[in-house]
């Protein structure tokens, strides 16, 4: 078990005193690395949870700075940090938060090049991505590592999380076989989002991804959880794995990484 300090006892007592964690547990923690792609509205909370909770090494991935129209809702940065690289706000904000955390900063973009290389470093992957093509990549770049995502998105008033675990249940594509056509999706001006959404949504990823990484409780796995904040209601998709998925299915049809083109720049 992890030779923890006096001040961790003190840090951590809530969660050692409860059953489902003990010192076990906040060992596992300690020892655990996650990557979070995407350090703006939904990796903030998740980034502050994670960090809180103690998962030892936090891999950051971002390649965007701090601009003033980010702090209405990405709480990992603030006023002095507009300009530099987002990747550099949150580490400063997670190591003042809890100096246990060790932080690696990743200031650019994953990519069919870099993907493989940075996700098998990692236990567990979370999405806090704003795009479509990022949300593929990653998902078939774990599906071929066999790593589990945390999967969260985001518009306007609505949200949604999902576990895609390969193995043990769907990936992206069964329930999304390709991404939307190019301009498509939504522009920036005509999207927009509600502040605390990402909050909400966010949070419940941390609450995902401490999950898996204690093997506690019913994880999200094969199911879609939806919520509207302007009616605050929440509701639950059965997804299933597709016998004729391209990515995971019987007779897999894609056997490598795919850069799609880049049709939404959104920053969530």
């Amino acid at each position: 078990m992890f030779n923890f300090s006096k001040e961790q006892i003190e840090r951590y007592s809530r969660h050692i005193i409860l059953k489902e964690v003990g010192g076990m547990g906040q060992t596992k923690l300690l020892e655990s690395k996650v990557l979070l792609v995407g350090a703006g509205g939904l990796g903030s909370p998740i980034a502050v949870y994670l960090a809180a909770a103690g998962v030892g090494t936090l891999g950051i991935i971002d390649d965007d700075v701090v601009d003033l129209s980010n702090l209405q809702r990405q709480i990992l940065h603030g006023t002095s940090d507009i300009g530099i690289p987002k990747t550099q706000s949150a580490e400063a904000t997670i190591t003042e938060m809890n100096p246990d955390v060790k932080v690696i900063p990743i200031n650019e973009r994953i990519n069919s090049e870099n993907a493989f290389q940075i996700l098998e470093q990692y236990d567990l992957i979370i999405d806090g991505c704003d795009n479509f093509p990022t949300r593929y990549l990653i998902n078939d770049a774990c599906v071929m590592l066999g790593k589990p995502i945390v999967h969260g998105s985001i518009f306007q008033f609505d949200g949604q999380v999902t576990v895609l675990y390969p193995g043990k249940g769907p990936c992206y594509r069964c329930v999304f076989p390709e991404p939307p056509p190019a301009g498509l999706a939504p522009s920036c001006q005509e999207a927009g989002v509600f502040g605390v959404l990402p909050g909400i949504i966010g949070t419940i990823q941390a609450v995902e991804a401490i999950k898996i990484l204690l093997d506690i409780g019913d994880s999200l796995i094969g199911t879609l959880l939806l919520f509207d904040a302007l009616t605050m209601n929440f509701n639950r998709m059965k997804l299933r794995q597709d016998e004729n998925c391209p990515m995971c299915g019987a007779n897999p049809t894609i056997s490598e990484l795919i850069d799609y083109e880049e049709f939404c720049e959104v920053r969530w």
